[in-house]
């Protein structure tokens, strides 16, 4: 009973926290920390006792694979870089100096705990800082960079607070760790590829939204829990089976499922989150007592947390220098090879132009030529996206301040083994890093963001983008309506007059979805006679399937921004599933 009465109210502090949050313009996760913390030390509170590995295990894998899901693989691709240099490298750093600076402070504690706690508190928690960038207008490149590090950075720091741990028994070797490293990263990478192609095929033969989301929930227990029991990254496993399905769902996923799902997902992700940063801050004060009880000093163990912070936040800002100049550097490159790509692709455009070029396109066959022009245009377009989308030092400013630590860190600190030594003190080490970071940083970066004024997406290119998208849509779905040998399932030709109709009503569909504001004509199948108006369903609906394609490759070429193929694909989606929905209830 004094569970559900604790997650009754749970649920309604987090709604409610959130709501006056946004009102206020804050982050939540800022605002549940703080509303955490005052709770605590208020008697009479509960202090819910979860077990860390209960949100290592439970929670952080339907996180990330929620976040995943919902992050497009070209962008993931193309920041890869970025994303690796601060998920791996400046959490491998970071670790690093870290334990020498907790070794320096707390000597005797030993090198083993020193690094542990210094992988505990490497990884940054990106949820606050994109919620707060998403709000101020961020550019999406700079928002992919965070969301991505979020992804990866905790995979790093549980396998080198792994490997601090192993090192208690007095087994360590550089080497082994090296290996154990790229063991973990290259067993968790095959095991969530599996499950993800395996995913979205399973997933395909239902035909029920409500079972095809159930199943989705425990996807990344699957991906999950085979990688850990190979002695591999679950979270990585995690990440690549989300990034996996939400790349191939809308290919083989039906909209009604997929919309369902994302509703469902964003809900519980949302749960899950904010539950983690309200219980962050209702574990404050049972820590402080657990440090007391073991006649340590809370007093030395806040300063040293405020140290600690001082430190990763001046690491990764000095981090962010050499990142955002090798970044100048990959524009620089991607600058010169701009003018030889357009010559590649004028030459597959006109091969006449060139006979030798032409003579040796004549020996090869039309699939390796059409491959070759699909890797020369995905070129084209990659080294347009490295010349645009480059942020600069003042982009990489905002990086530098958005490291932001969060509940993560402090589970993974409650992790450690009962024999370490001043094992109380460093978990509330963790929790004031964590914290401090949190709100310093949380609170001060929609200043520093209007500060230093990044320029947001230009809202004009992307509208243009967008309208360009949608015309090759409509063709698309011109070109298939007028194909004379177009059938019915039965094999029979349309009515022209139905034809003619569902090429208006797709025609106005580009038009709306162009930002023209016109409507479409949910009613028109009621015009029809029970065959034709079933005609007109099975009609419409391969009719975005053909647009659905189209987007498809587009999609692959990578001329078109992700959030204007996301725009893309929700009005394709939420048009196939009312469609959808029509065709099954018979309406």
């Amino acid at each position: 009973m004094e569970f559900t009465l604790v997650a009754v109210l749970g649920v309604i502090s987090i709604v409610a926290v959130a709501a006056f949050s946004e009102r206020l313009g804050l982050a939540a996760p800022l605002s549940l920390v703080l509303v955490g913390i005052g709770l605590s030390f208020i008697p009479g509170v509960p202090h819910p006792d979860v077990e860390p590995e209960l949100i290592l295990a439970g929670v952080l894998p339907p996180l990330l694979y929620s976040a995943a899901v919902n992050m497009p693989v070209t962008d993931f691709r193309r920041n890869l870089g970025a994303i690796s240099g601060l998920a791996v490298t400046l959490v491998a750093l970071s670790t690093l100096g870290a334990g020498v600076l907790f070794h320096w402070l707390l000597p005797e504690i030993g090198w083993p705990a020193a690094f542990a706690l210094g992988a505990v508190i490497s990884p940054t928690d990106a949820v606050a800082a994109t919620s707060v960038g998403k709000r101020l207008g961020l550019p999406n490149r700079l928002l992919t960079v965070l969301e991505g590090e979020g992804l990866v950075n905790d995979a790093s720091a549980l396998v080198l607070l792994r490997t601090a741990v192993a090192a208690f028994a007095g087994s360590f070797s550089i080497w082994a760790t090296v290996g154990e490293f790229l063991y973990a990263v290259v067993v968790a990478v095959a095991v969530g590829l599996v499950v993800g192609l395996v995913n979205v095929r399973l997933r395909a033969l239902l035909n029920d939204a409500v079972l095809n989301t159930a199943i989705s929930f425990v996807v990344p227990f699957l991906a999950y829990l085979p990688a850990e029991e190979l002695n591999a990254s679950g979270v990585l496993a995690v990440v690549i089976a989300g990034l996996v399905t939400g790349h191939q769902s809308p290919r083989y996923l039906r909209a009604n499922d997929r919309i369902a799902e994302s509703t469902n997902w964003h809900t519980a992700a949302f749960l899950l989150e904010s539950g983690m940063f309200l219980l962050m801050g209702l574990s404050v004060k049972t820590l402080v007592d657990e440090v007391r009880a073991e006649d340590l000093s809370v007093s030395r163990a806040l300063l040293i947390g405020l140290v600690a912070a001082a430190f990763v936040m001046l690491a990764r800002m000095l981090f962010i220098v050499p990142l955002v100049a090798g970044m100048r550097r990959d524009v620089a490159k991607a600058s010169q090879s701009k003018e030889r790509i357009e010559a590649l692709q004028q030459v597959l455009k006109n091969p006449d132009d060139n006979p030798d070029f032409a003579e040796r396109m004549r020996n090869l066959p039309e699939k390796r030529i059409e491959g070759f022009r699909k890797r020369v245009t995905k070129k084209s377009a990659d080294i347009e996206f490295t010349v645009n989308q480059y942020f600069g030092a003042r982009g990489g400013l905002i990086l530098g301040w958005a490291g932001m630590r969060g509940a993560i860190t402090v589970a993974a600190a409650q992790t450690l083994p009962e024999d370490t030594p001043d094992r109380a003190q460093l978990i509330l080490i963790a929790f004031v890093v964590a914290a401090t970071t949190l709100l310093l940083q949380g609170l001060t970066l929609p200043m520093v963001i209007r500060k230093v004024g990044v320029p947001e997406d230009d809202p004009q290119q992307l509208r243009e983008e967008g309208a360009r998208l949608m015309n090759s849509l409509g063709e698309s779905a011109t070109d298939f309506l007028e194909n004379p040998a177009l059938t019915d399932k039965a094999g029979e030709p349309y009515p022209q007059r139905l034809i003619e109709f569902v090429r208006t009503d797709a025609r106005v569909e580009a038009q709306r979805k162009a930002g023209d504001g016109r409507k479409t004509g949910d009613g028109a199948p009621s015009r029809y006679e029970a065959g034709s108006r079933d005609q007109f369903l099975e009609l419409r609906l391969r009719v975005l399937a053909v647009q659905r394609e189209e987007l498809l490759k587009a999609r692959s070429s990578g001329t078109y921004s992700s959030l204007t193929l996301g725009k893309a694909q929700h009005v394709l989606d939420v048009d196939a599933a009312r469609f959808e929905q029509l065709e099954s209830s018979g309406h």
